[in-house]
């Protein structure tokens, strides 16, 4: 059987697996990669490439890095003389334009690590952690030009643990994605693809987090909004409030039996523990402004000798 032609787009580190299976996969000849352009980066800031385009360089595959391929004409033309079935898109940090979507024969298709039409946009992990769902996913949409709204041809459901952090969705994903592709590109190739179009009514969005995300509110949230948003938002933007006046980061907080008020802090057992809007939780893994990172009891610790009154907002 005569193999997939594919057009492969994506830029971070996420996209790689995905990348690395197609490379592998029998049915499928990778006949470009897309990617963005180097970047500046580090103290030194010399040019560095994303993490796709060292991928396509170590494998010798036909590279493009370019800032926009809408409106790439030598690129553009460079595709047209291809015989493209389709473009298979993951993280790619672009949307493609009318142009792009015609090349392929058998359409342009994204990967998005959320159960479509829930949590269209650029963060649908985090928003997965945000929510405190017990279920998210990956989905492979037949792209069209608004954005994440294509008619699925793939849902793949997974479980999510409850005190998965952001980064471990992230990880798990990134190779779900993988698998997902992996099967879908079989059934491309039998042309054996059933289009499901989508509940627009139902769609949801996750648009992209900010630092201000990360600033926790003991007084307008309880315990479980807490407890989502810092696993969320590691390993960013993170989360923080202020104690004492100075930056305070959260890595990890548990419920407490203690019955504090709303912003009390007690640390008369050695913990640093707040009253919230519903309950009272510990601050167990944090890290103050200027300190290294550490248990809350450790903290206490060490400040114990210059305060011994403490506030948190």
């Amino acid at each position: 059987m005569k193999k997939l032609n594919i057009v492969f787009c994506g830029t971070p580190d996420f996209s790689v697996p995905t990348l690395e299976m197609l490379l592998n996969h029998p049915s499928v000849n990778i006949v470009s990669v897309i990617t963005m352009p180097d970047r500046p980066a580090g103290r030194g800031q010399k040019l560095q490439s994303p993490p796709v385009a060292e991928f396509a360089k170590n494998h010798k595959l036909e590279l493009i890095q370019t800032e926009n391929i809408n409106k790439d004409e030598q690129a553009l033309e460079a595709l047209s003389k291809l015989k493209i079935d389709a473009f298979v898109v993951l993280a790619f940090a672009q949307f493609l334009g009318s142009k792009v979507l015609s090349l392929p024969t058998l359409g342009s298709y994204n990967i998005h690590t959320s159960l479509l039409p829930k949590y269209r946009g650029a963060a649908p992990i985090q928003y997965a952690l945000l929510n405190g769902d017990n279920e998210t996913g990956v989905s492979i949409q037949r792209m069209v030009k608004q954005m994440d709204a294509g008619d699925l041809v793939l849902s793949d459901p997974i479980e999510v643990n409850e005190n998965e952090t952001g980064g471990q969705l992230y990880t798990r994903l990134k190779f779900q994605a993988a698998l997902s592709l992996n099967r879908f590109i079989y059934d491309l190739q039998n042309n054996n693809v059933t289009f499901e179009q989508q509940d627009h009514s139902k769609a949801t969005f996750a648009p992209t987090l900010k630092k201000e995300d990360g600033f926790l509110n003991f007084s307008e949230s309880n315990y479980e909004e807490i407890h989502n948003r810092v696993r969320a938002l590691i390993p960013w933007p993170g989360t923080w409030c202020k104690l004492n006046g100075k930056r305070l980061k959260v890595f990890k907080v548990q419920k407490s039996l203690k019955d504090l008020d709303c912003g009390v802090v007690d640390t008369s057992e050695g913990n640093l523990v707040i009253g919230c809007k519903d309950s009272t939780l510990r601050l167990v893994d944090v890290q103050l402004e200027g300190k290294k990172r550490c248990t809350d009891s450790s903290l206490l610790n060490g400040l114990k000798n210059s305060t011994t009154e403490f506030t948190i907002n």
